[in-house]
């Protein structure tokens, strides 16, 4: 759904640019609409392959988190005591 409201802003924000004499954020040639694509398709992809499609997953490096005083584990003075 976010998609298709994107795609139809788009075809919105673009020509109304162009009617009403806005300056687009991208150069008038395809170069610029291009990247702008890419730059948007390299995002989502990169968030759609880091993203944890298991909710069920374990931290695995809890062990290396400090706790209220940024400290590793090893070095808190809960730890020394």
């Amino acid at each position: 759904m976010k998609n298709l409201i994107g795609l139809v802003l788009s075809f919105v924000i673009g020509p109304g640019c162009s009617y009403f004499d806005i300056p687009a954020a991208s150069p008038p040639v395809i170069p610029g609409p291009l990247i702008v694509l890419t730059m948007t398709l390299g995002y989502t992809s990169l968030h759609r392959l880091v993203t944890n499609k298991n909710p069920k997953a374990v931290a695995t490096t809890k062990h290396l988190c400090g706790g209220p005083t940024g400290l590793p584990a090893t070095e808190s003075p809960a730890s020394k005591g």
